[in-house]
């Protein structure tokens, strides 16, 4: 049995280039998440969270929504990951750029710096994800060998649309770039049916579960019956264990999903299996 995986933790508050987080997107995911308490939490906490749920092995990303500095958040990343084999690095691009060069830049350095991927987050951007000027970023991602994972489903910033990150738009990046590897990150609820059609169509295409509680996933009246039931059949192989570290911490949210009823072997695939074949450990 391999170890298990956390597939997308967040890069701490300290090791971020500083930025005034603006009211209208922090007020949002306060009132829903209660983020507040989280903004501040450390890369000493981080280690102490994996290393009491059982996590080997975690995925960084630079999740780039507000207007930070692109390039020092891959760099903040790289510098990271380079000091501990237990971690393994996504950086990011600048989608606020006003051009495509700067973006594809971006994916070049990632791959220089030896990031195993690259993180979207289209809609905090006013983009689609099949947006046409985004498309050099997957031909970039796609050369280079690099996983794409891109933001889908709800988001909690009033001031952007919520269709722009809906799963069919996915298809149609797939669709054109068969030998991409995209992650879709938070499992596009309220439209996991129509993910889990997308990632059967595509066996390039990933599902996460970060900042998901499992008990709604288990639950049958939350819009998760879909997943839930192919994630232990036909998308065995696709869905990644995920905790959104700081939103969610493994160590709450392993132990509910280990008691969520998932077959062996498809607890196996969840909790790391999966995540080691698409990054190629």
């Amino acid at each position: 049995m391999t170890g298990i995986v956390d597939f997308r933790v967040r890069l701490p508050t300290e090791l971020r280039p500083h930025l005034d987080v603006p009211q209208t997107f922090a007020s949002g995911y306060d009132r829903v998440l209660g983020m507040a308490a989280t903004y501040g939490r450390s890369l000493a906490e981080l280690r102490s969270d994996l290393s009491e749920a059982g996590v080997e092995m975690a995925v960084v990303h630079a999740e780039y929504e507000f207007g930070d500095v692109a390039a020092e958040l891959t760099e903040a990343v790289a510098a990271l990951v380079a000091d501990d084999p237990a971690l393994i690095g996504f950086g990011t691009v600048p989608l606020d750029a006003r051009t495509v060069r700067p973006m594809v830049r971006e994916v070049a350095r990632c791959s220089t710096l030896a990031l195993r991927g690259i993180n979207l987050q289209p809609a905090f951007f006013d983009r689609s994800i099949d947006d046409r000027e985004l498309y050099p970023i997957y031909a970039a991602a796609e050369e280079a060998g690099l996983v794409v994972a891109v933001h889908t489903g709800i988001h909690y910033s009033r001031s952007h649309r919520l269709d722009r990150e809906q799963p069919l738009r996915l298809d149609r990046v797939a669709c054109d770039f068969p030998d991409l590897r995209l992650v879709a990150c938070h499992a596009a609820w309220p439209w996991t049916a129509e993910l889990a059609a997308v990632a059967r169509r595509h066996p390039t295409v990933y599902l996460d579960v970060g900042a998901v509680r499992p008990r709604y996933v288990v639950e049958g009246d939350a819009g998760w019956v879909p997943l839930r039931r192919m994630m232990d059949t036909i998308l065995r192989d696709q869905v990644l264990f995920a905790s959104d570290w700081p939103a969610q911490s493994p160590v709450r949210a392993l132990p509910e999903w280990a008691a969520s009823g998932l077959r062996a072997e498809s607890w196996t695939a969840f909790s790391g299996a999966n995540a080691r074949h698409l990054l190629d450990l």
